[in-house]
């Protein structure tokens, strides 16, 4: 058997290594990383590349690393949970999703799965939005009104929401969630407790050229800066139409037009972002939709189910649990896009060149085609 760990480790830091390890502590059972390849689900070209990443991972306490297709790993919470844990039941041998949060009590996350689907919460919720707030705060509202403070307190940590997503999507299957406290420091927390810190302030450091060698096993690898990408951003953004932006993953009631009057008085990206983003529609919700766009994922796409388990790397361990994924097993690229028709190829071809894109975030320029060119991490 095994356990999944939906992820982007961006960067992998000592915070993840301890959930690896505790989650192996608990489970004695290998540990399939399902992680995040070019692009995260802030909206941002991964801090380095996705081989690298893997590599590390495998190194400290992971068996296998499959890519989290690049139009999942760009959504909202929920159908970025949704495309992982998609990945996690294909493996038959998954028999627990292992997830980081600030709250390990199951029974508070369960009563928050409940609350999505009541009646109550659900009409609050409509009523808050329709008055211009954002999902997160009038959900977490609507749970304090039905429910009560307490349980709607849950919902202030980040990870904690995920872990709601990710259970929201076990129903029907055999995994049992298994919640890890995260320990020493706050999910975006620019506070360090010794060697802990977290994946946006060591990101912070690592980009302003500052050691961050104590929050991570390994800091040997190039950095990407999303700003090396704002002349694509904007040349993409500039190309489009408001029909265009429509049809782009959470946009609506009219967004697209305040995007094409952010683009046509802006440029900068930040400007662009500024001019765009409301109480309703923050600034991860934004750069999501400029993520979108910039890769060519539309709203209809994004609904998609993974079609096919890209491998990036495994231990000898490892190598043994992809026997049982009932999904299509891609260790060539070259041959998958070959053989593969439809969504399956249309969804390999994006995440090839979200690595194509992200090549251009680092600051000596990286060659395309590494997806072809990169063997599997064997480690």
């Amino acid at each position: 058997m095994a356990v999944a760990v939906i992820c982007e480790f961006n960067p992998f830091h000592n915070g993840h290594k301890y959930i690896l390890n505790r989650t192996k502590d608990l489970t004695d059972e290998p540990i399939i990383a399902i992680m995040s390849g070019s692009f995260t689900q802030r909206g941002e070209v991964a801090v380095t590349d996705k081989f690298t990443r893997a590599k590390i991972a495998l190194q400290n306490g992971a068996d296998l690393v499959i890519e989290l297709p690049a139009f999942g790993a760009i959504a909202c919470a929920e159908r970025f949970a949704k495309t992982g844990v998609s990945i996690a039941k294909a493996f038959e041998c998954v028999n627990y999703l292992a997830f980081g949060c600030e709250n390990d009590n199951i029974s508070d996350l369960y009563k928050l799965v409940e609350a999505k689907n009541n009646k109550k919460v659900n009409e609050l919720v409509r009523k808050k939005m329709g008055e211009g707030d954002y999902y997160p705060r009038a959900f977490q509202n609507a749970v304090s009104q039905v429910y009560d403070a307490q349980t709607a307190s849950v919902l202030k940590g980040s990870n904690n929401i995920l872990g709601v997503e990710y259970i929201s999507s076990l129903r029907n299957t055999d995994i049992k969630p298994l919640p890890i406290k995260r320990i020493a420091v706050e999910h975006d927390s620019k506070i360090t407790n010794m060697e802990y810190a977290s994946a946006s302030y060591i990101r912070s450091i690592v980009r302003n050229c500052k050691n961050a060698d104590q929050f991570m096993p390994c800091s040997e690898f190039d950095i990407t800066h999303p700003s090396n990408l704002e002349s694509a951003v904007l040349y993409k953004l500039r190309s489009m139409s408001a029909d265009d932006i429509r049809i782009l993953p959470e946009v609506g009631e009219g967004l697209e037009n305040r995007f094409i009057d952010a683009v046509k008085q802006n440029v900068t990206v930040e400007g662009i972002i500024d001019a765009v983003k409301t109480k309703r529609y923050t600034r991860a919700r934004i750069q999501r939709i400029i993520a979108a766009a910039l890769l060519g994922v539309s709203d209809e796409f994004q609904k998609n189910d993974p079609m096919y388990a890209r491998v990036l790397g495994f231990t000898a361990l490892g190598a043994t649990l992809l026997k049982t994924c009932r999904l299509p097993v891609v260790t060539s690229v070259a041959k998958a896009m070959d053989s593969f028709v439809g969504t399956a190829k249309k969804s390999l071809a994006i995440d090839i060149f979200a690595t194509d894109i992200a090549a251009l975030a680092f600051d000596k320029c990286k060659k395309t085609g590494t997806d072809y060119t990169v063997p599997i991490v064997k480690i």
